[in-house]
């Protein structure tokens, strides 16, 4: 028998915005002792209806059987897996650092530039860069960064679409016209 490798995943739930489904979706992993990667709810493209982004690493076998556990539970309207190939995604981040470090040393300035990252906001005693792209991306501008001192890091879920149309969004309109 050939044993699939593991590999990301990125899995779309559309789901009603209920209380506690949060709490039973994550012991659906819990209880296979998968880790969530990342994870992300945000409303969707339809009135009402959630949409949920993890980012699991399985094999694809895994992966089809995580699915269909999902899909039981009632406000669970659709799931679906993908690709990174199959997907546009983003990642974002916040570096809180030190005021005087950004006044004082011409290099901060020069990495911020270069990685198309942006300051937020600036105060007497600390200043907040954005930066928005892949994980890759952001891990590179986080190892440049910390040897100046990060004082706070905060790096939200993926967030996704995917290249191909969704058949969810006609479902739903047939359904609600």
């Amino acid at each position: 028998m050939k044993v699939q490798e593991k590999q990301l995943y990125t899995v779309s739930v559309y789901t009603e915005n209920n209380i506690g489904l949060l709490n039973r979706i994550s012991a659906i992993f819990q209880r296979r002792h998968i880790n969530i990667e990342s994870i992300n709810v945000s409303v969707s493209e339809i009135e009402g209806v959630s949409r949920w982004t993890l980012v699991i690493n399985l094999s694809e076998e895994q992966i089809k059987k995580i699915i269909g556990q999902v899909e039981k539970q009632v406000e669970v309207i659709k799931a679906y897996y993908h690709t990174d190939e199959e997907t546009v995604y983003q990642e974002s981040c916040l570096f809180k650092i030190k005021s005087d470090i950004f006044l004082n040393e011409d290099k901060i300035q020069i990495i911020i530039k270069e990685s198309n990252s942006r300051i937020v906001t600036v105060s007497k005693t600390f200043f907040v860069v954005e930066k928005t792209g892949l994980k890759e991306d952001i891990e590179s501008l986080y190892n440049q960064l910390k040897p100046f001192g990060i004082m706070q890091f905060v790096r939200a879920g993926r967030i996704a679409v995917t290249k191909n149309p969704m058949e969810i969004s006609q479902m739903l309109e047939a359904f609600n016209a």
